[in-house]
């Protein structure tokens, strides 16, 4: 049974919306009243210790999931070629979740363009150590075809839903259909403009319209001016999410 998960790029709470979470607690199990999800960005630009993954499982309920980013010295600096090290050490270390480990994401920089070899290379050495989800965020127009489509599929990857869409098809999940992923980046400004009204109710519509069976996740990454927070309380509005899921 699959459910749905909303939250933000991380969960700092701005002080306008302060009133909306429990006033005692610290800040990840006062976000943790409110949404059932989250994702660790903090992961791709330095390592955290198993213990700090395990930590913060136990400060969170127990339908509660992370999603966590794959370091940028996996996806940025090594482009995904001959990085078997630098994947084993994340997944050790994000293993800390234990059974609130939700989906790795794979974010892909704008100039990788998508390499078959590359790919599958990649995909299947991540597929012989993770069985859990993973989704990828590519942005070169590359990775919009039919090829770059069937390799995510084959090897039971969710494609992101990004906005701004780098790509008329990034707009939209793709890959395997099993998770579906949106990120929110903001837009017209990125990580600072919040979303109209009329964003929400288009998102909301989406996310209704998957599979009962699939998992969607739904990531407001525009955190830059505090907005993320509010558009996810809003979305959660328009949402059946239920604070303790099926399959918490």
């Amino acid at each position: 049974m699959g459910g749905r998960r909303l939250g933000t790029a991380g969960w700092s709470i701005p002080r306008a919306v302060a009133g909306e979470f429990p006033a005692e607690g610290a800040g990840l199990e006062r976000y943790a009243a409110r949404f059932n999800a989250v994702e660790i960005n903090t992961s791709f630009y330095r390592p955290h210790r198993r213990e700090t993954y395990e930590r913060w499982a136990r400060n969170t309920p127990p339908h509660f999931r992370f999603s966590v980013k794959v370091p940028r010295a996996v996806t940025h600096h090594a482009k995904l070629a001959g990085c078997d090290p630098l994947m084993a050490r994340f997944l050790s270390e994000a293993a800390g979740l234990g059974a609130k480990l939700g989906p790795i994401l794979v974010q892909l920089p704008p100039s990788l363009a998508f390499d078959p070899a590359v790919a599958t290379d990649f995909f299947a050495a991540l597929r012989t150590r993770f069985s859990g989800a993973v989704v990828c965020e590519p942005r070169h127009p590359t990775w919009f075809g039919v090829a770059a489509d069937e390799l995510l599929q084959a090897n039971h990857v969710g494609r992101v839903a990004a906005d701004p869409a780098p790509h008329p098809e990034a707009a939209r999940p793709g890959g395997w259909a099993a998770t579906s992923y949106w990120r929110l980046h903001g837009s017209p400004r990125m990580y600072y403009s919040a979303y109209e009204d009329a964003v929400l109710r288009a998102l909301a519509r989406a996310m209704l319209r998957r599979d009962e069976s699939s998992d969607s996740w739904c990531i407001f990454d525009n955190t830059a001016s505090g907005a993320a927070v509010a558009d996810a309380l809003k979305l959660s509005a328009l949402l059946p999410v239920s604070p303790e899921p099926a399959d918490g």
